[in-house]
């Protein structure tokens, strides 16, 4: 099992409508694909607290994320909710992307 932790920073003000997409569009298409997320996190304290959205994904090999993450970023649904969120503007600034592999001792694994 490997963890794929996202951090996202939205622009400033759009981290309501970053929420909005992902709550109500994302995970269903991510559902299709069998993307399971293992955690959804705003930042409470800390330099970026206004705009973070931090996740974690699962996945059983980096092959499988390959095949089902390029699986989901062709997904016509989910090229039209991405444009549609994004009429007015971008969403988010950038991305943060780490693959991680966890550790014998870890109580996740």
């Amino acid at each position: 099992m490997i963890y794929e932790l996202r951090i996202y920073h939205s622009m400033p003000g759009r981290l309501p409508a970053l929420l909005s997409r992902f709550q109500n569009h994302t995970l269903q298409i991510w559902e299709k694909h069998g993307i399971r997320q293992a955690g959804f996190w705003t930042t409470l304290i800390g330099e970026s607290e206004s705009n973070q959205l931090t996740y974690l994904l699962a996945w059983d090999s980096v092959a499988e994320r390959e095949e089902r993450w390029n699986a989901f970023l062709a997904d016509p649904e989910w090229i039209a909710t991405k444009a549609e969120s994004e009429k007015n503007g971008p969403l988010v600034q950038n991305i943060r992307n780490e693959l991680l592999a966890p550790t014998t001792f870890s109580s996740v694994k």
